[in-house]
């Protein structure tokens, strides 16, 4: 019987970027669900912050190569590998200069939300499915982790969903306390259209800020993971009325059995 298969998309994973509550459950969840038995493939951004030399990233050929295009321009798509020794864990990066060489994460050093955020988000998520449909995994269940994955779940159930690779897959999103103010570009819409996106998919992106974004996920998402207190109340209201699954929050420790049997009974549901 082959084992289920698991698609980790973080924004945030120690050790490559410092520790927070969403970088510990990047490091820790996928190995422990690794070790009760399910296929697992990891994936986040190749931040600036991200050192290279130490965490012995190094580029996958022929996962390289790619280009993908935003508002007519084409973006080279590489990706980098690295190794958690102790985890047996490899974590896949999503690497483009353009967006990922500053050695910042979503602000500058003074602050300022990153003005191409909208255009780095797009680039993320289409990379990674991308990569994945590369690499030929079919993942069981996808479980998105941060805003910055937030259009996975549209991506997935319009532009790939004929994809085989794609077609079966539950997707998980877990929410945190990650929002912000700022808006996108009011061309976020145009950006994000392609074939096989219908226009009424878009309609959530006429506002282009951190809500709308969370609430597409939402609805285009199987079940949820409460990942930490305080979440936008918006979108937690959002997520109670959609009457999809939910695992409430289970505190920072021992959470993984809890999120291991919910992915069970997301996957019975089949």
């Amino acid at each position: 019987m082959q084992k289920k298969r698991v698609l980790y998309v973080f924004q945030e994973i120690m050790p490559y970027l410092p520790e927070s509550h969403m970088s510990k459950i990047g490091r820790f969840l996928p190995q422990k669900i690794q070790e009760s038995g399910k296929e697992i493939r990891v994936f986040m951004p190749r931040f600036g912050l991200v050192n290279e030399r130490r965490n012995q990233l190094h580029e996958v050929i022929r996962l390289s190569g790619m280009n993908l295009i935003i508002e007519d321009i084409d973006h080279p798509l590489i990706i980098k590998v690295a190794s958690i020794q102790q985890a047996r864990m490899q974590v896949y990066f999503i690497e483009n200069e353009d967006f990922f060489h500053r050695k910042f994460i979503f602000r500058d050093a003074k602050g300022k939300f990153f003005d191409d955020n909208d255009e780095r988000t797009i680039f993320f998520s289409r990379g990674v499915l991308d990569t994945v449909k590369k690499l030929g995994w079919e993942p069981n269940i996808i479980h998105t982790n941060g805003w910055f994955s937030g259009l996975l779940p549209l991506y997935v159930r319009t532009l790939y969903k004929d994809n085989p690779l794609f077609s079966d897959s539950k997707i998980i999103v877990s929410l945190y306390n990650d929002g912000f103010e700022e808006s996108f570009a009011p061309n976020f819409v145009e950006k994000i259209k392609a074939p096989g996106i219908p226009d009424k998919a878009l309609q959530y992106y006429k506002e282009a800020n951190y809500v709308s974004l969370m609430k597409s996920a939402i609805d285009f998402a199987d079940a949820f993971i409460i990942g930490e207190d305080n979440i936008n109340t918006e979108v937690l209201d959002y997520v109670q009325a959609s009457g999809k699954p939910i695992l409430e929050y289970q505190g920072d420790e021992d959470y993984f059995d809890a999120y291991n049997q919910f992915y069970d009974e997301i996957l019975e549901k089949e």
